[in-house]
């Protein structure tokens, strides 16, 4: 059944929560801080037993100077810089191994996939630590830091996502030029995010966009991740207004007001944890041109492999 709004509806939504007055001095404070710590990727060939792409075991600099893993596919048979897709994975996973990412490569675009700090141990390995301290959290990772948007978990991750563009930029067969963002969920959310504080890539592809809407989203659902927020909010209930201020500079809708490259979404209309009316806040108000596939009958799952072939198609239309 349909979790949200109905489509007519859906397709003319403003969320109506206004954003930090310093929400973009706190973005340009964030990324020059971390902008004085080189990225410094390294690209270590790794035997992934595939005959048809090469694999790099990467490690660059993310957030504080801390180590960030993820892999760089690409096709065994190319010849000269490739477009690249930048991957970021949904919450709770990890990077996984080679095996698992063999799509856009297979299509012939460089693949880089960036590790999530902290996650990779509910569906899929990860190798990232996230090594910053945080006061009391729910479990998850929702409400780790959410009291001071400086110590909130996602200012650390999407300053990692940030810096995979720089990362993946940095290896020889890669064309700086030519670079897109992708991702699933929390990926797709990430990938807002870098579409919103980036304007030198191609476009931002996000699949079923998780972080949008943070007050209409924590109000219409009861699926987690977003109820790791109404259990936080309910234990300490004289500090809500203070979590939802700090969850404010990382919403998706005031990244994508900024966003200047293409914005290629996908939704589930039955999607009841990421709700329909939380991905269409971004969409709505995406300031560079925007798409939006909708799947009816889908939940989070969203397009499944149809959103893969969609990124392909999107991928050549910008690059070719």
């Amino acid at each position: 059944m349909e979790v949200d709004l109905p489509l007519d509806q859906l397709v003319a939504y403003r969320y109506p929560e206004p954003e930090p007055a310093d929400f973009d001095e706190f973005w340009r404070r964030t990324l020059d801080e971390a902008g004085g710590v080189p990225v410094e990727a390294e690209f270590a060939p790794y035997d992934a037993l595939l005959r048809t792409v090469d694999t790099f075991d990467v490690t660059f600099a993310g957030f504080g100077g801390d180590p960030i893993k993820g892999w760089l596919i690409l096709p065994a048979d190319r010849s000269g810089p490739l477009p690249t897709i930048v991957e970021y994975i949904g919450y709770g996973g990890g990077r996984g191994i080679p095996l698992d990412w063999l799509a856009y490569a297979s299509a012939g675009y460089a693949h880089f996939v960036m590790d999530t700090r902290g996650q990779g141990s509910t569906w899929r390995t990860g190798d990232t630590a996230d090594r910053a301290p945080s006061g009391p959290q729910a479990p998850g990772f929702v409400t780790r830091g959410i009291l001071d948007p400086h110590d909130y978990y996602y200012r650390r991750l999407y300053v990692d996502a940030y810096r995979a563009v720089d990362a993946a930029r940095a290896h020889p067969d890669v064309d700086p030029t030519r670079i897109a963002v992708t991702g699933r969920s929390q990926g797709g959310a990430l990938s807002v995010a870098v579409g919103g504080l980036r304007h030198d890539i191609a476009a931002a592809i996000p699949h079923v966009p998780f972080l949008s809407a943070f007050r209409r989203a924590t109000a219409i659902t009861d699926a987690d991740p977003y109820q790791e927020i109404v259990r936080w909010c309910a234990t300490h209930r004289l500090k809500a207004e203070q979590a939802f201020a700090t969850l404010a500079y990382f919403d998706g809708t005031s990244f994508a007001a900024r966003a200047t490259c293409r914005g290629s979404f996908s939704v589930g209309l039955m999607d009841p944890i990421c709700p329909p009316s939380t991905v269409y806040a971004a969409h709505n108000v995406w300031a560079g041109p925007r798409d939006i596939t909708v799947w009816p009958f889908n939940n989070h799952d969203g397009g499944g492999p149809e959103d893969q072939i969609r990124t392909i198609k999107v991928l050549r239309e910008v690059f070719g």
